[in-house]
């Protein structure tokens, strides 16, 4: 397969469609997450569909004193590595391109969701985030968008804004890729010196915490509700050494509108630990919310939830998330 260099949208609409289109959209330097994405639009589009990778740094996405003028650009490193993933296109168009006027006076706004978060700590980000997404679904006409789900927050307000503003494009979310030691992929890991790696590994260690305390509460709940606390249940688990473990059983289930507090701490404790290192992580927010607005969850909460985690390292941000179910008593999250 040879990938096709497009840098206008009138070079875009030129070709001949068929089947579905699908499309992904990057800020280039491509890595293996990237990949991944390519690779699940080559499968949803088909032999005869088209898979489309945008490459395009958004000045709208960055605000003062952010990476916009260090953000790495290596336009024939992506073009190769679409290519190999399975792209048809890559559409690489100038900003001036894109914002033919200049910046837009009238662009999309995020609303409440897009001020939580990773818009506390960047304001403005998802208006921006948003408003070129709107652009490049507009010039590139998909039948299907893709995304990663690492970006929980941005996906969520893609996901809405599709909706509210009746795009009629599907969305798909795609799932985190991790390097070997588990730090989710992301350009920004490329800055990183090996002291600060080492540091910024804390962010999915602290996530796997919540996880595994998450995994060990349902687990612990699916036990105790098979079998009612009778006295005789008592005495058939005891007479098998299970007594403790009954205990424990019932006493978490008993405790079930505290789960999602145990996750934060499990994740907490090794947040906290990051942060005496050297260096030291400097955390943004751990949060537990609910991922259709991206409010934090109450005790008691029951359904899905994306447990989420920003922090600094040295003079790297990086974000990292990871999806949970709360209630249903030993199904897989």
């Amino acid at each position: 397969m040879t990938t096709t260099l497009l840098s206008t949208a009138d070079g875009l609409r030129a070709r001949t469609r068929t089947g579905r289109r699908a499309v992904v959209m990057t800020m280039g330097a491509l890595h293996e997450g990237h990949a991944t994405l390519i690779r699940t639009a080559r499968g949803i589009a088909g032999a005869d569909g088209e898979v489309v990778v945008t490459v395009f740094v958004n000045p709208l996405q960055f605000g003062a004193g952010e990476d916009l003028d260090r953000y790495p650009r290596t336009l024939d490193a992506d073009v190769k590595l679409a290519e190999l993933s399975g792209a048809d296109i890559v559409f690489a168009p100038s900003v001036d391109e894109v914002y033919p006027g200049g910046e837009p006076q009238v662009r999309i706004s995020a609303g409440p969701m897009g001020e939580r978060l990773e818009g506390s700590a960047r304001p403005g980000h998802f208006d921006g985030m948003l408003t070129v997404v709107a652009k490049l679904l507009h010039l590139t006409r998909p039948d299907v968008a893709l995304y990663g789900q690492k970006d929980a927050q941005q996906l969520a307000l893609i996901r809405r804004m599709v909706k509210d503003l009746n795009f009629g494009i599907e969305i798909v979310g795609v799932p985190t890729v991790r390097e070997e030691d588990g730090l989710a992929l992301s350009s920004r890991n490329r800055y990183l010196s090996p002291a600060e790696r080492r540091t910024a590994l804390s962010l999915s260690r602290a996530l796997f915490a919540g996880s595994d305390r998450h995994a060990a509460q349902e687990a612990l709940r699916a036990r105790a509700r098979e079998v009612p606390a009778t006295h005789a249940r008592a005495e058939a688990l005891s007479a098998i050494g299970e007594s403790r473990a009954a205990a424990d059983a019932h006493a978490v289930a008993k405790a079930l509108p505290g789960a999602p507090s145990a996750v934060r701490a499990a994740a907490r404790l090794v947040l906290d630990e990051a942060a005496r290192l050297s260096p030291p992580l400097k955390l943004d927010y751990l949060a537990l919310v609910d991922p259709s607005d991206f409010t934090e969850i109450a005790d008691g909460f029951t359904g899905e939830a994306v447990l989420a985690v920003a922090g600094r390292v040295g003079t790297t941000r990086l974000i990292d998330n990871i999806p949970l179910t709360f209630g249903t008593f030993g199904a897989a999250s």
